[in-house]
């Protein structure tokens, strides 16, 4: 069975088959979508996929995120033909459905948003929800701006777009709108030389203080928008010292604190969110937002918050055609039900707990591993010249990749200076696939140096 089988190249990649459909594809799609692996999917189950000339290949990307319950889940699968059989869409503005509430009914139980009771909206890409965060945080509190922080990733709209730190994904899109100010944000192992921990959230806390002084005073501020781990910004954590911090200047000075969740969601980080760890320490999210792995590939992304914040909202101004669409819904709820079910969350601490001894004795085994980090299965190994400059080393980076991609693992850079390889495998990896992985990732380092 595929979802058991371990990684197995039969022909030099691309194939074949897949050389002919990747030439159609330069043809077809736009060169700016982009695509550097030489693999086209015939089918996938687990965290396993074959490709159309055979070869097997170990998925540590998942989509981004997006597959954390893995591929063709049979319950998910059920679950949509079900309900494709009823009716593939009912706009909400229209005809109510009744998968929308169910499944706004369990986000509002299980999303930790400060305040109660709450209420959930869904929209179709993780980029949407950040922009309706947006919009709902200025309806509520009347204010215009929005802080957001250096290495964040946001999304491709062009309010997201300006949101986003890496004007990589916004060259030539410009003007760009008004009232987005950015902060820096607490990279710790990036942080200014001599610092402990303490010292550099501290600092970190008053670069952003003192950006009401020099950008936007506190008063025209809604929110203040921040990934519990950096995704494309390099699999940053942002500590909980710091998130303590934000909590405190934002109930201060009337601002809404709002946990970009699209990537982190559903179990990743070893928690079903992320801001669970923050609700622990006493500093919850006014607003969540969240994505991805939400229906295990289904297009669907949501928004939750108390019902105060929620109802204040101008009516008309949020909302549209496809969100909450019926099949996404119904393959949202069977997700949770099989999350909660089998303990995911459990999985990706355990997982994560074998990957970091492993990693951890690459940082000690090789000179060009300067940091290993994360939170429960959401991880990244920054590679550098060397540990004494921690110069970025993008270019061992793509080495590895397309190394590993040779021997049938799927790895992803990520990073402001793309000298990060993030670790998103789907949550249902077995041992024995894991245990490949790592000796495929460790023998392309190995290559590599």
């Amino acid at each position: 069975m595929l979802r058991d089988a371990l990684p197995k190249i039969i022909t030099p990649l691309p194939g074949p088959k897949a050389q002919a459909i990747i030439e159609r594809r330069a043809k077809a799609m736009p060169n700016a979508i982009k695509c550097g692996y030489p693999c086209v999917i015939a089918r996938g189950e687990g965290a396993m996929f074959e490709d159309v000339d055979g070869n097997i290949f170990l998925d540590w990307i998942g989509g981004v995120g997006v597959l954390n319950i893995g591929y063709s889940r049979p319950e998910l699968i059920d679950a949509v033909k079900a309900q494709s059989e009823k009716y593939f869409h009912a706009m909400m503005n229209i005809v109510t459905h009744e998968g929308y509430i169910s499944l706004a009914e369990k986000m509002n139980q299980i999303v930790p948003t400060k305040g109660t009771p709450r209420k959930t909206m869904f929209v179709n890409s993780g980029a949407e929800a950040d922009e309706n965060a947006v919009k709902i945080a200025r309806s509520y509190t009347g204010r215009p701006n929005v802080i957001v922080f250096s290495g964040a990733f946001h999304g491709r709209t062009m309010l997201t777009m300006t949101m986003t730190g890496k004007k990589a994904y916004a060259v030539g899109m410009g003007p760009f709108p008004d009232g987005i100010y950015r902060a820096e944000f607490p990279y710790l192992y990036r942080a200014p030389g001599g610092m402990t921990e303490t010292e550099a959230i501290a600092y970190y806390v008053k670069k952003l203080e003192q950006l009401f002084i020099e950008a936007s005073p506190a008063e025209y501020v809604a929110a203040i928008v921040i990934e519990p781990v950096q995704g494309e910004g390099g699999f940053v954590p942002v500590p909980i010292e710091y998130v303590k911090a934000l909590r405190k200047i934002c109930d201060e000075k009337g601002i809404l604190l709002v946990a970009d969740e699209v990537q982190t969601g559903f179990s990743r980080s070893g928690r079903m969110f992320a801001s669970e760890y923050w609700a622990e320490a006493g500093a919850p999210a006014d607003i969540i937002t969240t994505a991805k792995s939400i229906a295990g590939g289904m297009p669907l992304s949501a928004v939750t918050t108390s019902a105060e914040i929620m109802d204040a909202v101008t009516g008309g101004t949020i909302g549209g055609t496809y969100c909450g669409n019926a099949l996404s819904c119904a393959s949202a709820l069977k997700v949770i039900e099989v999350m909660e079910k089998e303990d995911y969350p459990a999985r990706a601490r355990a997982i994560a707990e074998k990957c970091n001894k492993v990693f951890a004795g690459w940082k000690e085994k090789y000179e060009v591993v300067g940091d290993v980090r994360g939170v429960g299965c959401m991880m990244g190994i920054e590679f550098v010249a060397d540990k004494a400059s921690k110069t970025p080393n993008a270019k061992i980076v793509t080495d590895i990749v397309n190394y590993a991609v040779q021997k049938g693992l799927l790895l992803e850079s990520a990073g402001t200076y793309g000298n990060v390889i993030r670790f998103l495998a789907p949550l249902c990896i077995t041992d024995a696939q894991l245990e490949a992985g790592l000796a495929i990732y460790e023998e392309a380092i190995k290559a590599c140096m």
